[in-house]
């Protein structure tokens, strides 16, 4: 059984049953045979579907909102948030998959030669629990649109979540098939990859799931693409603009309660300006609501689950106990539920656990370093490589960004995903890329065609 418990109280919610293996080779057969159908639809009619699922999504946000915010914590305002994001995703796409997939001429020896970008065929996407709706849409929309058909096993957290979007297909009238929930248990999902009908996998999660997931994959040789984990850093230097780079970097870093993989989780700041900017930060934190995720005035619910909440207090007690200043938060509150406070954490060094290990809480952990030089060995200075920001001049920032090693910079901005441009990490933060043009050409067949006869 799949079991979701709300994380403001505590209390079981809701099960669903799992997946039995009739029930996985029912879903896959329907991905198969609708597979057959929708490769040859016009991208006219694969936009009218997703237009139309997007449509219901917005005209059903209070409801979709909601399921996450009882299944997973996340704030009615980011939920409703997270809904239209989704629905920008899907629309996105329909408007603009038939140029990101248009046939390239190639000069060659060929009276004529072009790639021509096709389907491949039903692909696996293994989803998280911390954004359900917009994970779910970053991959099904490009994948449907390039005339795939999707699979979603999404977390068995958030199950009422994944059976909504399930339903937004069927209910927009979509053919039988295109995209399918599979309630899988975790034990289960592997023979699901191994499935010989699916022809790709999307995971976003940890390394540690992405580096099963990858083995599963290339044992069957099938492509994958895995968004994985961040250790994001944030760098501030003597030139930027402090007040900004405070309220940004906040905002970075409470997003649904600091459960981002692309939250700024290593704040490195420059020593000249060290105190001052810390001070801006400590007050925008301070002056942060936690509480019940329903509320409209709540910036900040719980975290998701009572392990993710252990092991957020362990991180910070191990780095509070190594030398670090604990200038906000810090304890676990009583009462119901998996609360945790804002904390924000100084004199932070980079052998200290809160800056080695991935934090996924409300955890600001701030580190001084010397100079522009400094805090790019720190900020590389890590086996992850998904996102990261730089605030200091324009020009500055931008010959920072070519020495970063990561995918995705932000100069003098919040780091966030968009439909329009590619997301996506390197090292243990993953391989391959999602959104724009980029992650629609994940998932198809670039086939070259030569046409003779030769020329000389």
């Amino acid at each position: 059984m799949l079991t979701a418990i709300d994380p403001t109280t505590g209390y079981e919610i809701h099960e669903v049953e799992a997946a039995d293996d009739a029930a996985r080779e029912a879903v896959m057969a329907r991905a198969a045979t609708a597979f057959e159908a929708w490769r040859h639809t016009s991208f006219d009619d694969r936009a009218e579907v997703l237009r139309t699922v997007a449509a219901r999504m917005r005209d059903d946000v209070e409801r979709l909102a909601m399921l996450m915010t009882v299944e997973m914590g996340k704030p009615i305002t980011e939920a409703r948030g997270e809904v239209a994001k989704a629905a920008w995703a899907a629309d996105h796409y329909a408007e603009h998959a038939q140029r990101y997939l248009a046939t390239e001429v190639l000069p060659s020896d060929a009276t004529s030669s072009y790639v021509q970008y096709l389907p491949l065929g039903p692909v696996l996407g293994i989803l998280p629990w911390n954004a359900p709706f917009w994970l779910a849409f970053r991959f099904v929309a490009p994948a449907l649109m390039a005339g795939n058909t999707c699979v979603i096993k999404h977390d068995p957290h958030v199950p009422a979540c994944a059976e909504a979007i399930a339903e937004l297909f069927v209910d927009a009238g979509a053919p039988e098939g295109i995209c399918q929930q599979l309630p899988l248990e975790t034990p289960d999902v592997a023979a699901a990859i191994r499935d010989p009908r699916i022809q790709a996998v999307s995971f976003t999660g940890s390394d540690r799931a992405g580096a099963a997931v990858a083995a599963e994959a290339a044992g069957a040789l099938k492509p994958a693409v895995l968004e994985l984990g961040g250790s994001d850093p944030a760098i501030v230097l003597a030139d930027a603009d402090l007040e900004t780079a405070a309220d940004a970097i906040a905002l970075m870093r409470i997003i649904n309660a600091g459960q981002s993989c692309i939250a700024a989780k290593r704040i490195l700041v420059e020593a000249t300006v060290h105190d001052r900017f810390v001070g801006l930060l400590e007050e925008r934190l301070a002056a942060l609501v936690v509480g019940d995720p329903r509320e409209e005035s709540t910036q900040i619910g719980p975290l998701a689950r009572a392990d993710l909440r252990d092991n957020v207090h362990r991180q910070v007690r191990a780095t509070i106990d190594a030398g670090a200043t604990c200038r906000l938060g810090g304890e676990i509150p009583e009462g119901p539920g998996f609360f945790y406070p804002v904390t924000l954490l100084t004199e932070v060094t980079p052998d200290m656990v809160a800056s080695c290990e991935e934090t996924f809480g409300p955890i600001a952990v701030v580190t001084q370093v010397a100079d522009a030089d400094e805090a790019l060995t720190v900020a590389n200075d890590t086996p992850y490589g998904l996102a990261a920001s730089v605030w200091t001049t324009t020009e500055r920032g931008e010959a920072m960004a070519r020495d970063i090693e990561a995918g995705q910079v932000a100069v003098n901005g919040v780091v966030k995903t968009d439909p329009r441009l590619p997301s996506g990490g390197i090292k243990r933060s993953g391989y391959g890329r999602e959104l724009g043009p980029h992650g629609i050409h994940e998932f198809v067949n670039a086939q070259q065609v030569w046409v003779g006869p030769k020329q000389e």
